[in-house]
């Protein structure tokens, strides 16, 4: 089972469309990529692809 990690500020910001878009910050703190295509990925995975720059 994955580790809940509680969301504190800076970790998100809603998009206009009323999304919660996660950021690097929050990306980081989680520890792993997800492989979802996420905006703010720093591990450098490329949806399109489906590889890690």
């Amino acid at each position: 089972m994955k580790k809940l990690i509680p969301l504190e500020e800076g970790d998100f910001y809603l998009s206009k469309e009323g999304y919660k878009v996660f950021t690097e910050k929050y990306h980081l703190k989680r520890g792993y990529c997800c492989e979802s295509g996420c905006r703010h990925c720093p591990y450098g995975f490329d949806k399109k692809t489906n590889r890690r720059a």
